[in-house]
């Protein structure tokens, strides 16, 4: 209990339902395959503080699964629905058709968050820096004349890494239309290309609880072989062989701080986001993407979001704690 609200008595936990046939490439089905494992880890934390837990997969049966459960809350962790990932949101309908409290960003939230160049715009419009950026639907279209390269290309639709590898980062026009043909054409989704910033990285990440805190995490990687250009790739987040590659350090910023408090805010998040934030030799600052309802895992589990809180002594119960009384708090 806190401040009179109490923790559920039987929460839900929403996973993707993963199958390979889902998904154009392996690479995007790496990123979601663990989904019903990772709930299954996120069942044991809540079992262990006395809260009865069903786990439901996110595919057509779960109106019926639901009705049936009761759950007094729910967790979402849908990132895709038959492997569409601009699909999570139709989830929230039916947990709000059935009135259902749940974790994480609403419908709004949620649906902006499968849309990056829409972030952008609205980054833009409240004063949040990003980068410079063209949206492509098409390899063919005119570069616009602002842009300066490097380039790096980003799926507009999917988070995960997906296709962030040293291919992602060009450095010149006809290497831009050839991997612009390439993932248009694979994934059959428009391209975000903006320019790359060389820097310092940080993961900042927002979790509320009776007040919104912010914690930083700045990203150092580790591999002697690696390329002229260093950020997060795919390779670093999901593949075994690239296990502790990716380290992470406390990072200090007040200012930032308000920066995220303010993006969060604007993009309609809830309970807890992250962010990933890029700062130049001269201490600008570009947010290069916004995550609501990341990945949640402990911190052994290879969640930036759990390596970066527990960093600050946050453990993984008391991120899940936070969360499920923020959600009373806010459906009572």
């Amino acid at each position: 209990m806190n401040n009179n609200y109490h923790l559920p008595r039987k929460v839900g936990i929403l996973y993707s339902d993963v199958k390979r046939k889902y998904f154009p490439t392996k690479m995007q089905y790496i990123t979601e395959r663990g989904a019903y494992s990772d709930a299954k880890i996120m069942a044991g934390y809540l079992k262990r503080m006395g809260i009865s837990v069903a786990l439901y997969p996110g595919n057509s049966k779960l109106p019926f699964l639901l009705k049936k459960g009761k759950p007094d809350m729910v967790i979402n962790l849908v990132d895709s629905f038959k492997g569409n990932e601009f699909l999570a949101s139709a989830v929230l309908g039916v947990l709000e058709m059935l009135e259902i409290p749940y974790t994480g960003a609403g419908l709004l939230g949620q649906s902006l968050n499968y849309n990056k160049f829409l972030i952008k715009k609205i980054f833009i419009q409240n004063g949040i820096p990003v980068p410079n950026y063209q949206l492509f639907n098409t390899s063919r279209e005119p570069i616009n004349s602002t842009l300066r390269f490097p380039l790096i290309t980003k799926l507009n639709e999917i988070h995960g890494s997906v296709e962030i590898t040293d291919d992602s980062v060009v450095e010149s026009e006809g290497d831009l239309r050839k991997r612009l043909k390439y993932l248009i054409g694979t994934y059959q989704q428009s391209v975000l290309v903006e320019e790359y910033i060389v820097g310092t990285e940080v993961t900042a990440v927002l979790l509320e609880g009776f007040k919104k805190k912010v914690y930083l995490g700045e990203i150092v990687i580790n591999d002697e072989s690696d390329g002229k250009y260093k950020f997060k790739k795919f390779e670093y987040e999901w593949l075994e062989k690239y296990e502790g590659v990716i380290k992470y350090q406390k990072y200090q910023d007040k200012v930032l701080c308000e920066y995220v408090k303010k993006a969060f805010q604007i993009l309609d998040m809830s309970d807890y986001g992250r962010f990933d934030i890029r700062i130049d030799s001269s201490g600008r600052y570009f947010f290069l993407d916004a995550n609501t309802n990341p990945q949640l895992g402990p911190y052994n589990h290879d969640s930036p979001v759990g390596i970066v809180l527990n960093m600050y002594g946050v453990n993984f119960s008391e991120i899940l704690r936070r969360i499920l009384l923020n959600t009373t708090k806010q459906w009572s």
